[in-house]
């Protein structure tokens, strides 16, 4: 059995690099070529991608890619999207611009409250500890004073402190429920500084009060399900406007407004039609330094917030008019963390012509809206593959090392003919033979 590895984070990069090389590559330096390859040449930059995590070896690339003619509240955006996912890019530049025709999409952010918890046991009486929370409240808000200076010159800091009892959940579980603003940041940080110092005081409190016994504090923490931070987006048009080549768009309307209440009554559809919205989020997100993998999980939480998980998003024909929209969580930021230290994060920023932060919650919004338009549209018209494999034939042709002649010969066959991956490969082996 392989030995237990003391002290690797105190290693060098080229120690690691070393160490991993023996250990799992029979010590062939070509792996050591293959990390170097992926360093930034400009030593400074390195050092700080180097600094963001433990443990650097090398950088992971990912696309960074656009997608021009968002019309949002009639102001024009092209959005920074990064990503790996063949077909979405196209698919929200596609959608962007037969939105773009048709009046645009609104949004509009509905809240931006934060939450966290302080989570402890108490095995006492109950009303003895409603009466002492309602006294302590006040000196539980002013110890954060510190912490909120700075956040309240933005506009920010800690709204209210309540009570919560969830020992019908589990035995002798209460937690303080503390709600926050942020302003343009994201806040998790200012967030966990203010629930410890809270939890610190109510444990401080409480051992001078009389009557009372029995608190344990378990823990304190941010929550990523966040359903008072809301945005929603929307488009829409005539039904006579929604009409596109051979497709009239009554018809169109109906089947995909019937698409949607599919998504809304089969969790196993849902969770695809949701996953679709969320590569247009992701991207963006991503390419905007947020945390993706919170915006994820608040967002997932929110689909299942009626006790089943659904669909996000929703499709109406109310007359003759056709509306699309989306309505949900997201906690972003435009100051602080990545923003401030990735330079292609601030250059992300920079394209939408640096939002704060409700107007990237509209943007976003308006990203996972659009992907989900573009999916659903190819579902019920060409199908998604279609679509999906002409972006992914060049995966195919690169894997196979094409050259610049073979890759063109291959796109101009298949624009007539189905692209699959045998096919793909037969046709490059028969150009070579």
């Amino acid at each position: 059995m392989p030995k237990i590895v003391t002290g690797f984070s105190k290693l060098t990069k080229a120690e690691k690099i070393e160490w991993l090389i023996s250990r799992y590559f029979h010590n062939d330096s070509s792996f050591k070529t293959v990390l170097e390859s992926y360093w930034n040449h400009d030593q400074k930059l390195q050092e700080l991608h180097d600094e963001f995590i433990e443990n650097t070896i090398t950088n992971f690339y990912l696309p960074f890619a656009v997608a021009p003619n968002f019309l949002i509240n009639q102001r024009f955006y092209t959005i920074p999207m990064v990503i790996e996912e063949s077909s979405v890019v196209a698919a929200a530049g596609n959608a962007a611009k037969f939105w773009s025709k048709r009046g645009g999409f609104r949004a509009e952010v509905i809240s931006t409250t934060k939450n966290g918890q302080i989570h402890f046991n108490y095995n006492g009486n109950k009303e003895t500890l409603i009466s002492f929370f309602e006294k302590a409240k006040p000196r539980l808000l002013a110890s954060v004073e510190e912490f909120s200076d700075n956040m309240r010159k933005r506009g920010g800091g800690i709204k209210d402190i309540s009570l919560v009892d969830k020992t019908d959940a589990l035995e002798n579980y209460y937690h303080l429920h503390c709600t926050f603003e942020t302003a343009d940041a994201m806040g998790a940080n200012f967030i966990n500084s203010c629930l410890e110092q809270i939890a610190k005081a109510f444990k401080e409190v409480s051992q001078s009060a009389d009557g009372l016994s029995g608190i344990e504090i378990v823990m304190s923490i941010l929550s990523n399900y966040v359903p008072e931070c809301l945005v929603r987006a929307e488009a829409g048009c005539t039904l006579d406007e929604l009409s596109f080549d051979a497709f009239n768009g009554k018809d169109f309307a109906q089947k995909f407004v019937r698409a949607v209440a599919i998504a809304k009554a089969e969790t196993r559809r849902a969770v695809t039609h949701n996953k679709g919205i969320m590569n247009g989020i992701d991207a963006v997100i991503l390419a905007t330094g947020n945390d993706f993998r919170a915006v994820e999980a608040g967002v997932h939480a929110y689909a299942a917030r009626n006790g089943y998980y659904s669909s996000l998003t929703d499709a109406k024909i109310e007359g003759d008019v056709f509306t699309f929209s989306i309505e949900i969580p997201l906690a972003l930021g435009t100051v602080g963390g990545m923003t401030s230290l990735h330079p292609l994060v601030k250059m992300a920023l920079a394209i939408l012509e640096k939002p704060n932060a409700k107007e990237l919650m509209q943007i976003i919004a308006v990203a996972g809206l659009a992907q989900n338009f573009a999916a659903i549209k190819s579902l019920i018209t060409t199908g998604i593959q279609q679509g999906h494999m002409k972006m992914h034939l060049l995966n195919i042709l690169n894997q196979m090392n094409a050259t610049g002649d073979e890759k063109k010969a291959a796109t101009d066959y298949f624009k007539k003919h189905k692209i699959t991956h045998s096919g793909a490969i037969e046709f490059i082996e028969n150009m070579r033979k």
